[in-house]
């Protein structure tokens, strides 16, 4: 009798395995976009945030890897090959209409700041600066000291004079810095899906490293933009965004030639 029921349990999960990973290959062949994200460190409360910031514009499934790996082999679409390589043990899906890097950018706007823990890595330079805080005199002193601030008693409550940068961009962030930004209330780690990898259908490819980095990118596209007005001026190329910088220049030029003129055609003293 006990064999029996453990019999059919397992036929029943058996089943219900099968079940998924049928659903899972309908909606890999019908969607236009299938991302993949990890969900390491993401907290529940989050996770149905953004689920529902994100109801009609994606389908979000977390199912185990075995059966992720399972649909994508049984899909028999060639790409899925490659995008195998980005399944981790946690991992999420999203089957969407939205273009993958579209939908890379949504899950960047959806990820919240959050505290470091000693071992993060920092994802860009973080630098305390000087001002008040909240912190009594005290053990906080060595504390923030022991990150190298200069710190003075104001008001009967610290206050840094001399700031610092405690984390370069891409550096492990170390316990006792974790633990001073804490007590400071500095977030400087974010929370959320990370885009992995995504397959796009009409275009039958897989991209890999499709997070999108909106501050990054607007930053880099600045650069950009200034190093180009350079250059164009270097090569005296006019355009509508530096004609006025030509005119200027132009009528220095003419100030200065008229000047030259008018002291040659000024008599000679002797």
């Amino acid at each position: 009798m006990a064999k029996q029921k453990e019999k059919n349990l397992k036929r029943e999960a058996s089943d219900e395995k099968k079940k998924i990973v049928a659903d899972l290959v309908a909606k890999m062949k019908k969607c236009k976009t299938l991302l993949v994200a990890s969900t390491k460190g993401l907290p529940s409360s989050q996770f149905h945030e953004i689920k529902k910031n994100l109801r009609g514009k994606a389908e979000i499934r977390v199912v185990k890897k075995t059966a992720v790996i399972r649909a994508m082999e049984d899909s028999g679409i060639n790409a899925m090959k490659e995008l195998e390589k980005s399944v981790g043990a946690d991992v999420a899906l999203f089957f969407s209409e939205i273009d993958a890097f579209e939908l890379s950018g949504l899950l960047g706007d959806n990820q919240s700041p959050t505290k470091a823990k000693g071992g993060d890595i920092a994802p860009e330079d973080i630098v305390i600066e000087p001002g008040p805080t909240d912190l009594l005199p005290g053990p906080a002193i060595s504390e923030l000291s022991g990150v190298g601030l200069k710190v003075a008693v104001e008001g009967g409550k610290l206050a840094i004079k001399i700031g610092k940068t405690v984390a370069n961009k891409g550096d492990a962030i170390k316990d006792n810095v974790a633990a001073v930004l804490s007590k400071l209330g500095i977030l400087p780690m974010k929370v959320g899906f990370e885009p992995v990898a995504a397959y796009d259908k009409e275009s039958g490819k897989v991209y890999v490293g499709i997070k999108i980095d909106k501050k990054g990118v607007l930053e880099e596209l600045r650069n950009s933009i200034a190093k180009s007005a350079g250059f164009a001026i270097n090569l005296k190329y006019v355009t509508s965004n530096n004609i006025g910088f030509f005119i200027a220049k132009a009528g220095l030029e003419e100030k200065a030639v008229e000047k030259l003129i008018n002291k040659s055609q000024q008599p000679q003293g002797g």
